[in-house]
């Protein structure tokens, strides 16, 4: 019953952007499956289930395996519609956004864990972005106006 529940979910998440533990009770029960709250709760911790941040700006859960493509998916759709330009300063890498929007950019560029990135900070429409160095800094800027070159 329990891996029939776990396989179910995965298929669920993998079909649906479901953004709460409900909707996976409401899901699972569409396919003749019951649930509790506690048990729903227990399967996502034994899934290694993760809430992303899609490109539409909702959370959603995804498998922790899936998580590096989705990932990566998730941050070039955000960046490309909501960056405006991105510029080299020395070892800072500042990238201007619509407005109100930087804090999702940049969640969605920490999520991606480059290793150039030292730290973020983000405003309303602007995010800073520290790289260890300045060539760092310029590859960044480099490799991030290429999904935004079309605007």
């Amino acid at each position: 019953m329990k891996s029939g529940r776990h396989a179910k979910i995965l298929e669920i998440i993998s079909e649906y952007p479901v953004e709460t533990q409900d909707e996976i009770i409401a899901r699972l029960k569409e396919s003749g499956y019951k649930a509790t709250q506690a048990t729903i709760s227990r399967d996502i911790k034994d899934l290694r289930l993760v809430k992303t941040l899609g490109s539409d700006g909702k959370y959603r859960y995804i498998s922790d395996a899936s998580r590096s493509s989705n990932n990566l998916t998730a941050f070039e759709q955000l960046f490309s519609g909501s960056v405006v330009s991105v510029a080299c300063a020395r070892n800072i890498v500042v990238i201007k956004t619509l407005s109100g929007m930087a804090n999702a950019v940049c969640a969605s560029l920490d999520s991606t864990e480059n290793p150039s990135i030292v730290g973020t900070i983000a405003g309303d429409d602007t995010i800073f972005a520290a790289c260890s160095d300045d060539r760092s800094a310029a590859e960044l800027t480099d490799s991030l106006k290429q999904y935004i070159i079309n605007k």
